[in-house]
């Protein structure tokens, strides 16, 4: 009997680790690809032809390269859209789920319609509304980075409204009425209530928010056009980007270091992940 289980569980073994294999074999490449300074893996083999550091050293010696500038630009519009959009985003769905108001239904279907049409096809409205706004303040229109943090924060507030009002409504009314019969006002029932309890989902959302603006290309590439001041994720499109000449070695090897803050952040907050994730399945 235990041969036929074990029998039963062998493929169910083979296949996951054939989706493994097959999921980590790109990131293999980009390591391998990143310590190769010819730029690229042999076609005979999966090993680098040599193996050196020279395509990270390029990246901090070459002064054509700013790439901790890339860096430093990616983390503080991604950590800023995350943050914002997280308190917008939380403030919304408890206006939306617990309270009452006029325009209440109008406005999450309203949300809920903004998302069905891509986001691409304001770029151009986008682009002569941002041009306008640097006449006035140069510091927040077109080519800044706050500039681009601001569109960022419009484009988010509907979709993180949603997710997260979606988890409040599974909070037991009870809560709130216990509150303000103990005399707790609605900014105190928000702040000690549904902030501490909806952790984990605030959790996930950031993290989504701020994975999704570090490695957002399309508005960043528009709207920055200064060699300092773009993300990581369009100054690395340089190296791969030419007519007639692709560095891959540098481009992988600059992928490779930004990938570090996203595993960072997401091995910190695994536990709110988590819960977060599950608890629309738990609540009741």
């Amino acid at each position: 009997m235990s041969k036929k289980v074990g029998s039963n569980n062998a493929w169910k073994h083979i296949l996951a680790i054939s989706l493994v294999l097959f999921t980590a074999f790109p990131i293999y490449v980009v390591i391998v690809t990143s310590f190769d300074p010819t730029g690229g893996i042999s076609s005979n083999s999966l090993l680098p032809v040599k193996f050196s550091f020279d395509n990270y050293i390029l990246l901090f010696t070459d002064s054509r390269v700013p790439y901790l500038s890339w860096m430093k630009n990616s983390l503080i519009i991604a950590s800023a859209t995350a943050v914002t959009s997280v308190l917008i985003g939380a403030a919304a769905a408890f206006a939306f789920s617990r309270l009452r108001f006029r325009g209440r239904r109008i406005g999450l279907k309203s949300l809920l319609l903004i998302q069905v049409f891509p986001s691409f096809l304001s770029l151009s409205a986008i682009y002569v509304m941002m041009e306008q706004v640097f006449l006035v303040t140069p510091s927040l229109g077109l080519g800044s980075i706050w500039g681009l943090y601001l569109i960022y924060i419009g484009g988010a507030l509907g979709v993180n409204a949603w997710l997260l009002k979606g988890f409040l409504d599974t909070i037991p009314l009870e809560l709130d009425e216990s509150a303000r019969l103990d005399g707790a006002s609605v900014p105190q029932v928000y702040w000690l209530i549904f902030l501490p309890l909806a952790a984990p989902v605030l959790a996930v959302t950031a993290v989504l928010s701020f994975i999704g603006t570090f490695n957002e290309f399309i508005l960043a590439s528009l709207f920055l056009q200064d060699v300092e001041k773009r993300t990581v994720a369009v100054g690395l499109q340089q190296f791969v980007g030419g007519q007639y000449e692709q560095t891959w070695g540098p481009f992988a090897a600059g992928s490779i270091i930004a990938s570090v803050p996203l595993v960072i952040l997401f091995l910190s907050l695994q536990r709110f992940i988590i819960g977060g994730l599950t608890a629309g399945a738990t609540k009741g």
